[in-house]
């Protein structure tokens, strides 16, 4: 893994042309990092951003060469604090969820204190696009360190599983800005052969508190309690918020009132979307734990398809602004990597959900340890981030880059499936860290595909739409490989333990809390944490199906040379 030396370094050349002047102090910032000025400092569309989010030409602060020494000593650490933070955050849930299930006794409806973080993130990650060019990119980006903040501190002092998932949901509206809003300035701001190597930067502080979240977090779960494991994020949060304000600073072009700004937003495409994406989840979930004949199941899978179609129609016909246009997200080339997005981060979120449950009730492994499975699986991360970055800029192109990831996840799936099967740890791992290597190679180059298929006035649209695939994805994977695990646990359950009831009664004990699998006869519980690792290899075969989707979506992707 990184240091955390280097993955500051690098975020640093990514943000430093927000406080450099496009003309005669460029090299200065060059040598400040010791990185070539036109691979940072030439915007794509030759322009800067400004305090509302619009693009102004040579605009600069106060009109004088800015100095980037001091200021970008203190920006960098906090725009690399917030994506560190949030990334953070969602592995360090994954390595809790035994403990916080336990704890709560609702170990059945862990899968919610991801889902309800998704679900807002999902349906606010495509605003922030919108709204930065409204508001401005400060703005929105200040409006979210604080809501995370916000978030993490209600979800430490949660009494039960519902206040929880409510705190996570808080979370998951900040933690939309913390990602989306970064990667637009980046893109407005870095040439778009460049463009791929910078966002291997930005993906390596990513993966590196991705990485750094689990082991924390079991260790946290471990021995001082879970809690403070989402406590302690709220003053990491101020202190990036602080930072920002004090140090970024760009140009205010738009002078109408508030309330101006506040009426051009999509509420209505809001309402739709996160209506639409509740009840898919809600009824995922239901399905999972009630059963699929059920009421409370079929009905709102069945009106999840009607509001999709509905938020079609009111980003086409009805929007003036819309936050998902039509021509953005339907154009041929764009879907095609909206939809390799979509698939492959459900097959990857799908896996991480899971198998820290796996290494814990199937291989016996404390939260600790099970947190540390992620750490090679995060080298391989970085590698192929950053390696796709450097070969898209050296070759100039991405569409073989792509499916060479893609070909990588699913190639991936059958190490850990036999691992799975065998209750090998050294096994998974290896496969874990396939399939890491290749998404993360296809996550970087299906972006370049995106923001090279686009037109550039609307690249910041098109970038948060792709956040809202990828949100999709990882909602929709975590819900759909959690009920295929649960579902093929309730059924060898019944099988090997022979008579319903005591079958029943153990299945409904073991997924309130793990602990239980601890106090059972110890042929018992072999048979029980057998049951886990068959569960868990059926749980791969959304992953695989996931996996190949996205790599027939992105067959469709068009190449375009990177040249703007």
């Amino acid at each position: 893994m990184e240091s955390s030396t280097r993955v500051l370094a690098g975020a640093g050349s990514e943000t430093t042309p927000l406080l450099g002047s496009r003309n005669g102090s460029s090299n200065e910032a060059a040598s400040y990092n010791g990185i070539p000025s036109n691979a940072i400092y030439t915007p794509r569309n030759g322009t800067a951003d400004t305090e509302d989010g619009s693009p102004q030409a040579g605009a600069v602060s106060n009109g004088e060469p800015a100095k980037p020494g001091v200021k970008l000593a203190a920006l960098l650490p906090a725009l690399a604090i917030g994506i560190f933070l949030v990334a953070l955050d969602q592995t360090l849930t994954i390595a809790t969820y035994g403990k916080i299930g336990s704890e709560l006794k609702a170990l059945n409806s862990t899968s919610w204190i991801a889902t309800s973080y998704f679900l807002t993130l999902t349906t606010f990650q495509p605003l922030y696009g919108k709204l930065s060019d409204i508001f401005g990119r400060k703005s929105c980006l200040l409006f979210a360190y604080a809501v995370f903040g916000l978030g993490c501190l209600g979800c430490g002092l949660a009494r039960n599983i519902v206040e929880l998932c409510i705190a996570r949901a808080v979370q998951g509206v900040g933690g939309g800005g913390m990602n989306a809003v970064v990667t637009i300035l980046v893109t407005d701001l870095v040439s778009l052969r460049e463009r791929g190597v910078w966002q291997g930067y930005i993906n390596i502080i990513w993966a590196a508190g991705m990485s750094a979240g689990a082991p924390i977090g079991g260790l946290f779960a471990d021995n001082i309690g879970w809690r403070w494991a989402f406590i302690l994020q709220s003053p990491i949060a101020l202190i990036a918020f602080t930072s920002v304000y004090i140090v970024l600073h760009l140009p205010h072009t738009d002078h109408s009132h508030w309330s101006a700004k506040f009426l051009r937003i999509d509420f209505i495409g809001a309402f739709t979307l996160v209506s639409a994406v509740f009840l898919l989840l809600f009824g995922l979930d239901n399905g999972s734990n009630e059963g699929w004949d059920k009421e409370i199941t079929y009905i709102p899978l069945a009106l999840t398809p009607v509001l999709f179609c509905i938020f079609v129609l009111v980003e086409a016909k009805v929007a003036k602004e819309p936050f998902a246009p039509g021509h953005v997200i339907f154009d041929p080339p764009l879907l095609a990597a909206y939809g390799a997005n979509f698939f492959g981060v459900a097959g990857q979120m799908g896996v991480y959900f899971f198998i820290a449950l796996f290494f814990q009730a199937a291989v016996g492994l404390s939260a600790t340890r099970s947190g540390l499975v992620f750490i090679p699986s995060t080298f391989f991360s970085l590698s192929g981030s950053l390696g796709g970055g450097i070969t898209m800029r050296r070759t100039g192109k991405f569409f073989w880059l792509t499916l060479t990831g893609y070909c990588l996840a699913l190639l991936g799936c059958v190490p850990m499936v036999i691992g799975a099967g065998q209750r090998s740890a050294i096994i998974t791992i290896i496969g874990l860290a396939i399939v890491a290597l290749g998404s993360s190679i296809s996550i970087t180059s299906t972006l370049i595909a995106i923001i090279a298929n686009v037109a550039p006035e609307d690249t910041a649209v098109a970038i948060a739409c792709s956040y809202l695939f990828r949100s999709l994805g990882t909602t929709i994977g975590i819900s759909i490989t959690t009920a295929t695990l649960q579902q093929m646990l309730r059924v060898n359950l019944a099988e090997r333990l022979g008579g319903a009831d005591r079958a029943r009664e153990i299945e409904e004990q073991v997924r309130l809390s793990l602990d239980y699998i601890r106090k059972l006869d110890p042929d018992v519980a072999i048979i029980v944490r057998k049951c886990y690792a068959i569960a868990t290899q059926w749980a791969f075969v959304p992953v695989a199906v996931f996996a190949s989707l996205a790599l027939v979506s992105s067959l469709f992707i068009k190449e375009k040379k990177l040249d703007r």
